[in-house]
Formats: structure tokens, C-alpha cells, sequence
């Protein structure tokens, strides 16, 4: 299967106006790709927009809730509308919630799934149906925790497994019947964005990620290389990639891990702001068009990712016992230093 070049492209991103979404436009869109840019905040769209414009792109922005299947049709159609075609979809858009999933409420765990789950499950079956015509790429979001899961996320780390089994299934139906569309599932580890932001919080302090935490950047280019070059899974960070051999291999380890390390690490000693906003079941305007939160010891590269993308399997499979340990480091010493 052959893949058109980025500035060949056109290209549909959800959840655009923050984080990974807006560093995969913004990036995109300086390597010369059409897009059409989508999320929930219309005056944020409109501001990513214009500032795409200004860069020279050609850019459309669609304000869609990907939970809607209705909206999610609209944003294909919209897409079709301006640019007669769309190359590359990727199903960013998610949100997280921080708490025991005792303490966490029904309406709030299906707003997650909805947006999570349901959305990326609407993107992709509206995507196939036009990726079909010309060939193309369709792209999810997923994270390490599609492998793995974690305490305090748990609603979170369920619709990311729920988000690979159905990923799985559709790249196996869409081969079977050879239809020219690559399906990725892209697996980041911890990464700088507005994630703890946007999440809502049952907890009594602020949350925060465990280390280590990578740059957006690392993932932005992950999603444009599986939009050029075919690829199945993409882990992006080798924490992530150990974080699944460490879960499949040593699963009972791994529950200790989550029972200890993980649960401090997600507890910041700042406590829980009032009356504190996210984007559980609204847009946050406050946190829009920022790429990054700003935490400590960002990790800028990943030489797991690297090899990955090179192609470098052997090598990467033989640096897994290497990316377990570190990993274990990296957690111990983000243990270490949490109050």
C-alpha cells in the first residue's frame, strides 16, 4: 500500500485545539498537508484556523463533538465540500478522569466513553467509507495504557483497551476484504499536553502524570509517519513500550507497580483547585491552543521510538528488557521524589 507524501494530503484531526491534536496540525500544516481541524470550542477552531492561514496552509476548521455520530458525518462531509477528498483521518480527541472508579460517577464514565470510545469508533467507521475510494490512512489514539491499566484512571485506561480491540477488528475486516486503507493505533507514554487540565478530578489534590513524560512533538511525528508509511502499532516513548512487555510478561508485578509507584505518582502535593474547570462535558476554553502544561523533566527524544520508526525491529525488541528497566528506574525515581 502506498501512501501519498503530507503535502500531497488531505487531513482530518479531532480533538485539534489542544495538545497532541494541535501540535499534529501545526506541524502537518508546515509540511505542506490540507487540513480540516476539528473540536468542540468554535472560537478556538476559528483561532487555529487563521493562525494556520497566516502559516500558509490551506485549513478548515469544523466544531464537531465526536461523540455524536451525526456531527462526525457533518465533519466528513464539510471535508469533502472544500477539498473534494480526505487522505488521512486521525481520531485524536480524549479525556481522562482522576479518581477510584467507586468514587467516579456513572454520567461522568459514559461521557468519557462516549468521547473515547464512541468517538473514535464514529470517526473511523465515517473515515473507511471515504478512505476506501482513493486509499488512505486511518489513525487512532490510543496509549500505553491500551496494554496495561493503572489505578485512579481507570474509566480512562478501559475505553484505551476498548479503543485497540476495536482498532484490531476493523484493520482485520478491512484487510480480509483488501481494501487500500492502513489502519495505526498509536500508543503514547506519558506526554506533555493539557491532559491533567482538561480532566475531571474526584481526587483531594491536583493530579499529575507519572514520569517519564515526553514532548508532543515525539507523537505528532509518530501520527505523520504512519500517514506516509503504513505501520500497525506505534509506541511512542519507551516507557510505553515496556509498559506493555512489563503488564503481558509480568502482569502480577505490574499490578504492585500500579498498587505502589502509580498511585503516588498521579497524586500532586498541590491541593485540588475549587470550583476547578475541565472538558469532561464541555470545551475549557481557558486551556485551548497550548501545546504543552509545562512539566518538569520533559523528555524531548525517545531512541525507542527512533528505532521504531526506522524500522529497527530486532533492535527494539532486543532493547526491550533495557526499556523495562528503565522504566522501573524512571517510576522509582519519580517516586522518590513525590511528597
Amino acid at each position: 500500500m502506498r501512501l501519498k507524501p503530507l503535502s500531497q494530503q488531505v487531513i482530518v484531526i479531532t480533538g485539534a485545539t489542544s495538545g497532541i491534536g494541535l501540535t499534529t496540525a501545526r506541524m502537518a500544516a508546515a509540511r505542506g498537508a490540507q487540513l480540516v481541524v476539528a473540536a468542540r470550542d468554535a472560537k478556538a477552531l476559528q483561532e487555529l484556523e487563521d493562525q494556520l492561514r497566516q502559516r500558509g496552509a490551506e485549513a478548515l476548521g469544523v466544531p464537531t463533538d465526536v461523540g455524536s455520530k451525526d456531527e462526525v458525518k457533518a465533519l466528513a462531509q464539510a471535508a469533502l465540500a472544500r477539498f473534494g477528498r480526505i487522505d488521512t483521518w486521525i481520531n485524536n480527541a480524549g479525556i481522562s478522569i482522576f479518581g477510584r472508579l467507586e468514587d467516579v460517577s456513572t454520567a461522568d464514565s459514559e461521557r468519557l466513553f462516549q468521547t473515547n470510545f464512541w468517538g473514535v469508533v464514529n470517526g473511523s467507521l465515517e473515515a473507511v467509507q471515504h478512505l476506501k475510494a482513493e486509499g488512505g490512512a486511518l489513525i487512532n489514539l490510543g496509549s500505553e495504557l491500551s496494554d496495561v491499566s493503572v489505578p485512579l484512571q481507570g474509566m480512562y485506561a478501559a475505553s484505551k483497551h476498548a479503543v485497540k480491540g476495536f482498532t484490531d477488528a476493523l484493520r482485520m475486516e478491512l484487510e480480509k476484504e483488501r481494501a487500500p486503507v492502513s489502519v495505526t493505533l498509536i500508543k503514547p507514554a506519558a506526554i506533555d499536553t493539557m491532559f491533567t487540565v482538561h480532566a475531571r478530578n474526584y481526587l483531594d489534590v491536583e493530579p499529575q502524570l507519572p514520569p517519564p513524560i515526553y514532548a508532543p512533538e515525539l507523537v505528532a511525528e509518530a501520527i505523520l509517519a504512519a500517514a506516509q508509511r503504513p505501520q500497525r502499532d506505534v509506541y511512542v516513548g519507551g516507557a510505553s513500550k515496556a509498559s506493555s512487555l512489563g503488564g503481558y510478561h509480568l502482569p502480577r508485578l505490574f499490578d504492585k507497580i500500579g498498587e505502589t509507584l502509580m498511585w503516588n505518582q498521579q497524586r500532586s502535593n498541590r491541593p485540588a483547585a475549587p470550583l476547578r474547570r475541565d472538558a469532561l462535558h464541555a470545551s475549557d476554553s481557558s486551556a485551548e491552543l497550548q501545546q504543552r502544561f509545562g512539566a518538569g523533566g520533559v523528555l524531548e527524544s525517545s531512541a525507542y521510538t527512533r528505532l521504531q520508526r526506522a524500522g529497527s525491529l530486532k533492535l527494539a525488541l532486543l532493547g526491550g528488557g533495557v526499556l523495562a528497566a528503565a522504566y522501573l528506574l524512571a517510576r522509582q525515581s519519580g517516586s522518590a521524589s513525590t511528597p
